[in-house]
C-alpha cells in the first residue's frame, strides 16, 4: 500500500510518500480502506519529536513510523471473531491514541480494533466525517462525559465534566478544530456561548450558535468579561491561567493543552476548578456522536484538503495557522 512514512524526526519534509507492508489483520480487528484521514496537533508534536516535552517524556519511536488517528472508510476484510461490523460498511475511528507505529492513519489501509470503530455519520461524506473523531471526542471527553478511566499525571483529581445547561461557557480558538464543537456542545446542551477566535472567524461562529464574540485581535477576553461559569480553552498552554479572574466562584477552566499552567494556587484562592483529560479511542462514543450528527445538531467545518501524496503541504498549512475547523488528506 502507498502510506505516509517518516524515518527520524523533524518538520514537514521528513513525511515520505512511499510503499509500505499492509498491516496483518488480528483477532478483534478490521481492516479498512481509507478514504480520508483527519489531521490533528499530536500528527505534527510526534513528527517533530514531541520537542516541548521533558525529555523523560519524549517518545521512543521504532522508525519508520505512520502518523495519525483520525479516519473514515469502508470495511474491506474482518477478523474471524469479528460479528459487530462487515465487508462493506462505512466506518470511521480515532486509531490507538494515544500510541504511536508502524500501521497508524495515513495510509491506504489501516486496521482498525472493533473497540474504536463506529459506523459513519450517514448523512456527511468521508471527508467530513474524518475531521470528526479526535477534535470532537476530545470535546465531549472534556464537556459530556468521561470516555476512559485514564488518570491525567498533571493533576491529582479525576477529571469531571460539568452540567452545562443554563451556564455561560467562554470558549477561546473557538473557529478551531476542538473549538468549534466546543461551541456547538455547549449551545446544544443549554449554555450561553462566548466564542473568542480572530475576526474571520464571527460570521462562522454565529452560525454555530455562538451568543456572543469577541475578536482577541481587537479586545483581550480576559479584559472583557467575567462572571462565567465555564472556560473550554482549547489553545491552552502557561497562557491559560489568564481566565482564571474571568470565572465566578465556583467556575472551571478546562485546558485542552494543560502543559505549562502553573497558577493552581491562584486558582484555589479563588474557587476555581483547573482541570483537563487526555483523550482516548472510544467506538461506543463515536456512535452516539454519529447519531446526534445525523440529527444535524453537529456540523464539522473543513479548512482545507490535500491528497494523501501531498501530507507535507498539509503539515504546512498547519504550521500557518489560523485553521478553520479541520485540514483533512484525501485517499484515491
Amino acid at each position: 500500500m502507498k502510506a505516509i512514512r517518516q524515518h527520524e524526526f523533524g518538520g514537514p519534509e521528513v513525511l515520505i510518500y512511499e510503499d509500505a507492508p499492509i498491516p496483518e489483520l488480528k483477532n478483534g480487528e478490521v481492516r479498512v480502506k481509507v478514504h480520508a484521514i483527519g489531521l490533528n496537533p499530536p500528527d505534527w508534536y510526534l513528527r517533530d519529536g514531541y520537542k516541548m516535552l521533558p525529555p523523560e517524556w519524549q517518545p521512543k519511536v521504532p522508525f519508520p513510523i505512520i502518523l495519525g488517528t483520525d479516519i473514515s472508510g469502508v470495511i474491506e476484510a474482518v477478523a474471524n471473531d469479528v460479528k459487530e461490523f462487515a465487508i462493506g460498511d462505512e466506518v470511521y475511528a480515532m486509531v490507538r491514541f494515544p500510541s504511536y507505529g508502524p500501521s497508524q492513519a495515513y495510509a491506504e489501509y489501516v486496521n482498525v480494533a472493533i473497540s474504536e470503530l463506529a459506523l459513519k455519520p450517514k448523512n456527511i461524506d468521508h471527508v467530513h466525517a474524518a475531521a470528526v473523531p479526535m477534535s470532537l471526542l476530545t470535546a465531549w471527553q472534556f464537556m459530556i462525559a468521561l470516555g476512559h478511566d485514564e488518570q491525567n499525571p498533571l493533576q491529582p483529581n479525576r477529571h469531571e465534566p460539568v452540567p452545562l445547561e443554563g451556564k455561560t461557557v467562554l470558549v477561546n480558538g473557538a473557529g478551531g478544530g476542538v473549538g468549534h464543537f466546543a461551541v456547538q456542545l455547549a449551545k446544544w446542551k443549554g449554555a450561553k456561548v462566548i466564542a473568542v477566535a480572530s475576526g474571520k472567524q464571527e460570521a462562522l461562529l454565529f452560525e454555530l450558535g455562538a451568543d456572543e464574540f469577541i475578536d482577541y485581535t481587537k479586545a483581550a477576553a480576559e479584559d472583557s468579561v467575567n462572571n462565567i461559569d465555564l472556560v473550554i480553552d482549547s489553545v491552552g498552554g502557561p497562557k491559560s491561567s489568564r481566565f482564571l479572574r474571568t470565572l465566578k466562584r465556583g467556575g472551571a477552566l478546562f485546558p485542552i493543552f494543560p502543559l505549562g499552567f502553573s497558577d493552581g494556587e491562584e486558582a484555589e484562592k479563588l474557587g476555581v476548578t483547573v482541570s483537563a483529560t487526555q483523550v482516548r479511542s472510544n467506538g461506543a462514543q463515536l456512535k452516539q456522536i454519529a447519531a446526534i450528527m445525523d440529527q444535524g445538531i453537529i456540523r464539522v467545518v473543513i479548512d482545507s484538503t490535500f491528497p494523501l501524496s501531498d501530507a507535507r503541504k498539509a503539515h504546512e498549512r498547519a504550521a500557518e495557522g489560523h485553521i478553520q475547523g479541520k485540514i483533512v488528506l484525501t485517499v484515491a
